[in-house]
């Protein structure tokens, strides 16, 4: 299949004039998503009433939902399931690999991993009171740090401030020769660059939706756990629905099989019915072709910003094979920078202390957006009409 990305622009349903640069945050409304929602809202809640979980199929979305992401992510079928947020399925992930190397203490990340990841393993370290260790270097320094007293590693594949990105084949047989679980979160490459899991052999993968694969805000996050292990672990939060038997009502709990277990809570339909539609893009688009393009879109975005904005500095690789998605670049006003590009329809965003990032996302960007945020952009600096007190007005989301 060739991707015609005309047709996957269509589906998407973005302002005219405006570069939304900014998918790798939050993606963009997919145009069939409203008719979904008031047809499930409609149809289905309306008309159906309690009677959707079973008339609708709503308790089999997070099984459905998971067998539609794990081509994206090399994933064999019935080894993803969805549901909760991505903090919870890292908790999730980590506390199953922390059971399965008891007699470890260490687990590994880097300082280029999302914040909340870090917050959730000195979260568990804390409530566990074993006297595990959260270990937190630099990037580069994370395989020389794979040894024997090491339980876990747990890392983001693309670096959410920089875009750089890590080897998962390599650092994850790195680890396994030290008898090292490995835990990736793909929330920057999930839809975006061609990832599999199951020739890495990772034992987990936690992910969320809402970035490259458009489930809006606050939609679903997934977990993978790998098919051999995924019968064995014991779900440090029991919820009803990773029960064998939910509507038992068994005061004990037993776990489900397989990755099914994974699940907590009753699953958020809503949104569920908003990433099915969203999904839909993937019929007619290949994950290699999106691949492709976006290294071209970037490296042209690069090589614009370097010819006209040399006050920027590159904070992403250029070497594409490095990198995720994204471009970004430092600057002492990042934030009233990125205000300002945005007034002019620029869409980007900023992350402290200095970053202003921009997602490449081809599913509905091209060349004309990309020349178009360089132009903008270079304007605004050569101008200094970032100056203006309005920009530098700090708003909650950043």
């Amino acid at each position: 299949m060739t991707t015609d990305w005309t047709a996957t622009r269509a589906l998407f349903d973005l302002p005219d004039g405006v570069a939304y640069l900014d998918g790798n945050s939050l993606g963009p409304l997919p145009k069939s998503v409203p008719a979904r929602l008031a047809a499930m809202l409609g149809d289905e809640w309306g008309r159906m009433a309690i009677g959707g979980w079973n008339r609708a199929a709503w308790m089999q979305m997070p099984a459905a939902l998971g067998n539609r992401i794990a081509p994206l992510i090399g994933a064999a079928p019935d080894t993803v399931t969805l549901g909760d947020t991505l903090s919870i399925k890292v908790y999730q992930a980590l506390s199953a690999a922390l059971e399965m190397r008891p007699d470890r203490r260490k687990i590994v990340s880097d300082t280029g991993n999302f914040p909340t990841d870090l917050y959730m393993a000195r979260g568990l370290v804390d409530t566990l009171g074993r006297g595990h260790e959260l270990v937190v270097v630099d990037p580069e320094e994370v395989a020389a740090h794979l040894d024997d007293d090491v339980a876990a590693f747990m890392l983001t594949e693309v670096d959410y401030r920089t875009g750089r990105k890590h080897d998962m084949a390599a650092l994850t047989a790195r680890a396994h020769e030290a008898g090292i679980v490995a835990i990736w979160d793909l929330a920057h490459s999930a839809g975006a660059l061609p990832i599999d899991v199951t020739a890495s052999a990772a034992e987990f993968a936690v992910g969320c939706t809402y970035k490259y694969l458009n489930s809006g805000p606050g939609g679903p996050a997934f977990i993978y756990a790998r098919p051999d292990i995924a019968g064995t672990i014991r779900p440090a939060l029991q919820g009803w629905l990773g029960h064998d038997a939910p509507f038992d009502f068994d005061l004990d709990y037993r776990p489900a099989p397989g990755i099914a277990r994974m699940r907590v809570g009753t699953p958020p339909v809503l949104q569920m019915a908003a990433l099915d539609e969203a999904l839909k893009v993937w019929e007619i688009a290949d994950i290699h072709d999106v691949r492709a393009r976006a290294i071209a879109l970037g490296d042209r975005f690069i090589a614009g910003v370097a010819a006209t904005c040399p006050e920027l500095s590159l904070a992403t690789p250029r070497e594409p094979g490095q990198r995720g998605s994204q471009i970004s670049f430092r600057h002492p006003e990042g934030y009233a920078i990125m205000q300002a590009l945005i007034a002019e329809g620029v869409v980007g965003d900023f992350r402290a202390p200095d970053i202003l990032r921009f997602g490449i996302t081809p599913l509905y960007l091209g060349t004309d957006e990309i020349d178009r945020a360089v132009e903008i952009l270079a304007r605004i600096i050569a101008t200094r009409s970032y100056d203006d007190p309005a920009f530098r007005a700090r708003n909650a989301v950043t």
